[in-house]
């Protein structure tokens, strides 16, 4: 089965075609066979795309909306260009899985999407308000172009996240806005750590209840999630992807009382202030120079530059301090898992996250941690380390199409 992955935000539109089937997926013999992004919608477009077997290429087009960004990404994947043989018209694509940001409450896992589903998702918009209308336009795009009768599936991020305890999800707040307004903890980045620890029980051959790992998605946006007996049990993104690790350009967590502060000081309103926290704080805002991790670790190499390394010292202690955290709230566990592109291509982060960390029983092997770069995979923890560390690239497009095939085939309800 083609499936066709959309992972739809404001002004980007990231894709991947995915062939699998449920033998496939036992096998691990589902392959991706072309995959692309579409950033800044809504004027020149810049389009990356590469098919399976060759380099990627760019280009640029006007697109003016999500509609015209996959009417863009079915043309070329009809064309000889994408190198995909079995796509040459639209039933070449036999279904459709939607990354779908937040999914409340209701939904507990991926959902096969039906008109009361799309209603659904369109009524957490306040909880999301960034996400959901993008995701859920690229639904009615997909319904417009491609038919109604085309399966869809909506696999939500915060899903993985429903197994949290009370403990765990719920604020020390008048307990009635949780009642009202389901005000708690949702946990985002879901399908990721969902994958790292499938991932992580097969490489090791463990069965889901003796998974107990701390897993940690660092990227752009960052979040760390403990995972015992293979479901999450805290994960450090809240009711929305602004709390917990310091991340490209969010603040993570701050006192609440900051923001009054700053309203009060700059002459801004709530929504401005929400705006700085998530768009010009972080990396970005401490460093006053860049969100992007690379260009900061080249900073300080080049300069020595002092708020560059006071970005990567905070961003760093953060997430040690989340492991502590992790470690206590599950009494132990056996294995840090990092992920995201700086978890997975930084070994010199890694490193600094993992220091003094020795007393607790985690030791990094150097050699094996510089290696483990590039896609790469596998333990980078010494032969004595106690407590083990291991980098696993996260691979959410697939378990998005693993997903959806299980929902049309009926094996997900």
């Amino acid at each position: 089965m083609n499936v066709l992955v959309l992972n739809c935000g404001s002004s980007t539109l990231k894709f991947q075609l995915i062939w699998t089937t449920l033998d496939a997926m036992k096998s691990g013999e589902d392959k991706c066979l072309a995959r692309g992004c579409i950033e800044r919608l809504g004027g020149e477009s810049v389009i990356t795309l590469e098919p399976a077997a060759s380099p990627p290429r760019k280009t640029s087009e006007p697109l003016h909306d999500i509609r015209g960004a996959l009417e863009f990404i079915v043309r070329w994947l009809a064309s000889e260009e994408s190198g995909v043989d079995s796509v040459r018209n639209l039933t070449g694509i036999h279904a459709v899985g939607h990354r779908v940001v937040h999914g409340g409450e209701r939904f507990v896992r991926s959902t096969l999407l039906t008109p009361e589903v799309v209603r659904h998702i369109e009524d957490l918009t306040d909880l999301a308000p960034l996400h959901n209308p993008a995701n859920v336009k690229g639904i009615r795009a997909v319904e417009a172009l491609l038919g109604k009768d085309i399966p869809q599936v909506a696999v939500f991020d915060t899903a993985f996240h429903q197994s949290l305890p009370e403990k765990s999800f719920l604020y020390a707040i008048p307990y009635q806005y949780y009642r009202r307004y389901a005000l708690r903890r949702y946990g985002f980045h879901g399908t990721s750590h969902r994958y790292v620890a499938y991932r992580y029980r097969q490489l090791l051959g463990l069965p889901k209840e003796q998974t107990n790992i701390i897993t940690l998605h660092l990227g752009n946006g960052c979040s760390a999630c403990a995972i015992q007996a293979g479901v999450s049990i805290d994960v450090s993104m809240g009711l929305t992807p602004l709390e917990g690790l310091v991340m490209g350009t969010r603040s993570g967590d701050i006192d609440p009382a900051i923001a009054h502060y700053i309203a009060a000081k700059e002459g801004l309103d709530a929504h401005q202030v929400e705006s700085v926290l998530n768009k010009q704080s972080g990396l970005l805002g401490v460093s006053g120079l860049t969100h992007d991790m690379r260009e900061l670790l080249a900073e300080i190499d080049d300069t020595n530059d002092r708020r560059a390394n006071l970005a990567v010292d905070i961003f760093c202690y953060r997430v040690r301090k989340y492991i502590g955290a992790y470690l206590a709230a599950m009494g132990g566990a056996d294995a840090v898992v990092f992920t995201g592109g700086i978890g997975q291509n930084s070994a010199r982060i890694r490193a600094k996250v993992c220091e003094g960390l020795s007393w607790m029983g985690l030791s990094l092997d150097a050699e094996k941690n510089e290696n483990c770069i590039l896609g790469q995979e596998g333990p980078v923890h010494t032969s004595g380390s106690r407590l083990k560390a291991y980098v696993i690239p996260t691979d959410e497009e697939l378990l998005i199409a693993r997903d959806t095939v299980r929902c049309v085939q009926g094996e997900i309800q």
